[in-house]
């Protein structure tokens, strides 16, 4: 959670970058999201609910919740086919209204059709953003968010902005334009 904020950030009113320099867009992709505004997402999150969160090890879902817990968030699962066991250590909730803490974003791993009913549960239970993951896009829920106070990300991955924003996607040669299959001499 030791993301530094770049000084130039700025965000229009609707959340969307300003300027294109340092806006987070895929190619085909939807709205651009600024970085000082998934910054602020970031540093000011404690708890994350994770609605469809899965048990099982191989599942996008678990090692996103495993990353997010090792940068200091705790992450509430949601999964009503998954209440038997706990989840990397997380009681697992049937729905959202059920949690018995406050949570600051809802990230969805559903399909998009069921993300209107998951973003009228998260303005219901006082979430400050949903946070739809990568794949998942639905106008719908968006609007439901907003018009109930949250700011809704769409088809972005927590993991994946939290590492490009912190600098981690780097260590693979990601965005530094100098990816080889040439092994670095060692100094020394």
């Amino acid at each position: 959670m030791d993301l530094i904020v770049p000084a130039s950030a700025t965000t229009a009113s609707n959340g969307t970058a300003a300027g294109t320099a340092e806006a987070c867009a895929m190619p085909g992709a939807g709205p651009a999201y600024a970085d000082s505004l998934l910054l602020r997402i970031y540093g000011e999150t404690r708890t994350i609910a994770m609605v469809g969160a899965s048990p099982n090890w191989v599942r996008p879902s678990f090692f996103v919740m495993r990353y997010l817990q090792r940068k200091g968030y705790r992450v509430i699962p949601v999964n009503p086919r998954a209440t038997d066991a706990p989840i990397l250590g997380e009681r697992v909730f049937p729905d959202l209204e059920s949690i018995d803490v406050t949570v600051d974003v809802v990230d969805v791993f559903r399909r998009p059709e069921e993300t209107p009913a998951i973003a009228r549960s998260a303005a219901a239970i006082g979430a400050k953003v949903l946070w739809l993951q990568l794949g998942i896009r639905n106008d719908e829920a968006a609007t439901i968010a907003g018009l109930g106070g949250l700011i809704a990300i769409q088809d972005r991955c927590m993991k994946i902005e939290y590492g490009r924003l912190g600098g981690e996607l780097a260590w693979n040669g990601i965005n530094t334009r100098m990816i080889s299959s040439r092994r670095r001499r060692l100094l020394g």
